[in-house]
């Protein structure tokens, strides 16, 4: 029987997504509580390889088991094994023999979350990037616009990329004030390594007025890395939901 899960962690505590020999993953942490309930040490297949620190609201994964379980007593029995670490499975549910949690989405979507004050973060440390000067947050939108469709977005892959191309389509790119908070929402069917952190550090640069919407289009155009504005930590960064 095939299991579809939403997840939700706070990343800073692991060396990202992926299973790791000697290092504490997402990947690695549920495999284990999922072969404490059930017995069978299965691979668990997620829709993205988030980095180290990056955290999840809606990562989604699928595994088989070979008894099938109501999907409630999937979601409580995994939940107890998985404490006290921060992941969550919020939801799961019987999936098709043929869903693959990676190669049936159709679009991913992203947060970044940025505060802009002076002092230092105390609620928001490791929840948020902080940028110590106000960001015109119009003009940062009218820069992201510039950034939709398809293009090569080399200037904002990380060099150790494994992606076969650097040609992506971005679907959606605004930028918003929530409070005290801005943030960035993304959405492509896949994204480059780096890609969202790349962007929303170009972004800020705008923001701060150092930049403008032309700038951003400029460094898109030139394929260039070494152009690229400073790549934002994790901190900010949220796996928000993927589209089926």
């Amino acid at each position: 029987m095939r299991y579809k899960i939403t997840i939700e962690y706070d990343g800073a505590p692991f060396a990202g997504w992926q299973m790791q020999a000697s290092l504490p993953s997402v990947q690695g942490t549920l495999t284990d509580a999922i072969e404490a309930f059930s017995g069978e040490r299965v691979t668990v297949q997620g829709a993205g390889r988030t980095d180290a620190g990056v955290h999840a609201l809606g990562q989604v994964a699928h595994f088989d088991l070979a008894r099938d379980h109501d999907p409630g007593t999937v979601r409580d029995a995994v939940n107890a094994h998985l404490r006290p670490h921060p992941v969550a499975i919020v939801a799961a549910e019987r999936a098709a023999p043929d869903f693959d949690a990676r190669f049936s989405a159709r679009a991913r979507h992203y947060l970044y979350r940025i505060v802009d004050r002076r002092p230092d973060l105390v609620l928001e440390r490791g929840r948020a990037w902080r940028v110590p000067r106000t960001l015109d947050v119009a003009a940062m939108h009218a820069a992201g616009q510039r950034l939709l469709g398809r293009h090569d977005f080399t200037a904002f892959r990380a060099a150790e990329c494994q992606a076969n191309s650097p040609l992506r389509t971005l679907d959606r790119l605004d930028v918003v004030r929530v409070g005290h908070v801005v943030e960035i929402r993304t959405s492509a069917r896949s994204f480059l390594h780096n890609q969202v952190r790349s962007m929303a550090g170009s972004l800020a640069n705008v923001g701060e007025g150092r930049w403008t919407p032309d700038d951003l289009a400029d460094v898109l155009a030139s394929r260039d890395r070494s152009r690229c504005g400073t790549v934002a930590p994790p901190d900010g960064l949220y796996f928000v939901a993927v589209t089926y």
